[in-house]
């Protein structure tokens, strides 16, 4: 697999860890209030919780005082906003956008696949914001038991003009930035010592994920240790292929999944993986604390990668995701030393001596449901009514379609 020039390595880049909302909220939120000419907001949900209403607070600040703020939020994910809300982000002149916004159907919300899922933020064109972390207040410890634990990264550095760049082409297409390349060149001095790349994948020039390509190399290249927390896992036979023979050669292969999941199904699919991967000796633990929200990976000292993509066919073969590929030791202990303490105090190892016993009917049934789940998402790549658009909102239309 090749690597070409939709993605590139930047040199020169600060990067910092922030883990859930009590360290990413205050972040953003403090870069926003001190922006001086641009905002640009992605996310796959806002919520007017009290983190939603905050984000509205410093964004309504900002455009009043003459900053050009742009906020994209995905339908489904966002799916309905009170016109009080809406009506005060446009009249301060904040220009948002809505992907491919729904009318539900017999109150169901239908626009499930292809979903603009990336999390991005860029304030000024020299700080930007990558990750799995959404606007909503269940990324807060004191949401209760549901709270999500999650990740994203603050960068400063040439790797931010690549994320800007991005973000405005996104904003003058149909949210997908199709068109957009990497500047073959950036102005931004270093202001770091880190290796950075930023990574699309979507639905029209980056179809074939560079984001699983990048994870499959280091996979390939691994030495001594590849540790994956994932929300979602689910990959294909390749990447799975791919981690049984770095576990065979020697390497300490650690997945890190959900155990008290958000979504059963997804658990459900993840657990069918388990004998396959343990009989080659991957270590399997699942986080039971509360639901694990992050997509996060580190392989060996000095690779790692933050972002929004899941390792499941909705994040690899539909969902719009943006992941920061790094290189830097200081990054990665930093990560090794949260996850570390994750697998310590939250976790707990799967064995093979209690998986289930293998029945008859499992043997029927598992495949079948693996081979589904897998080709399930190209299938419905394959409906012709399935036309992602993004929709800026008006004055005239101050409540975005309800389900």
């Amino acid at each position: 697999m090749r690597m070409d020039w939709l993605a590139l390595w930047r040199d020169g880049n600060r990067i910092e860890l922030l883990e859930n909302g009590e360290a990413f909220f205050p972040r953003a939120f403090a870069a926003v209030a001190a922006a001086e000419r641009e905002v640009l907001i992605e996310t796959f949900i806002l919520f007017e919780d009290k983190v939603g209403l905050e984000l509205h607070r410093v964004l309504v600040a900002a455009a009043r005082r003459g900053v050009r703020v742009e906020l994209t939020v995905d339908g489904f994910g966002s799916p309905s906003f009170s016109p009080g809300f809406l009506s005060e982000l446009v009249a301060a002149g904040v220009h948002m956008r809505v992907f491919d916004p729904h009318p539900g159907l017999l109150g169901l919300r239908v626009n499930v696949f292809r979903r603009l899922h990336r999390k991005l933020l860029v304030v000024d064109g020299r700080r930007a914001f990558v990750g799995g972390i959404n606007f909503s207040a269940d990324h807060l410890a004191d949401f209760g038991p549901e709270a999500k634990q999650d990740y994203a990264v603050e960068l400063e550095g040439p790797v931010v003009a690549d994320i800007l760049s991005f973000m405005r082409a996104a904003i003058s297409s149909d949210g997908t930035g199709q068109r957009w390349r990497h500047p073959e060149t950036v102005a931004h001095e270093a202001r770091g010592e880190a290796r950075a790349m930023f990574v699309l994948r979507d639905n029209q020039r980056h179809r074939r994920t560079a984001i699983e390509d990048e994870y499959r190399r280091a996979i390939r290249g691994a030495a001594r240790e590849i540790v994956i927390a994932a929300a979602y896992f689910f990959p294909g036979f390749g990447f799975l292929r791919e981690l049984r023979h770095a576990a065979r050669r020697g390497v300490a292969v650690t997945l890190i999944l959900q155990g008290r999941p958000d979504e059963k199904f997804a658990q459900f699919a993840a657990r069918l993986l388990y004998r396959h991967l343990l009989e080659a000796d991957v270590r399997v633990l699942e986080y039971c604390e509360r639901p694990f929200h992050g997509k996060v990976a580190l392989v060996d000292e000095d690779w790692a990668t933050v972002g929004s993509s899941n390792l499941d066919p909705l994040s690899l073969s539909l969902n719009l995701e943006a992941n920061v590929f790094v290189r830097d030791r200081e990054f990665v202990r930093t990560l090794r030393t949260r996850l570390e303490t994750l697998q310590r105090e939250h976790c707990q190892l799967v064995d093979r001596t209690t998986l289930p016993r293998r029945r008859l009917f499992d043997a029927l049934l598992r495949p079948l449901v693996f081979h589904c789940a897998r080709r399930f998402p190209r299938w419905a790549g394959w409906l012709p009514a399935h036309a992602p658009r993004i929709a800026l909102v008006r004055a005239d239309d101050v409540a975005v379609r309800r389900p």
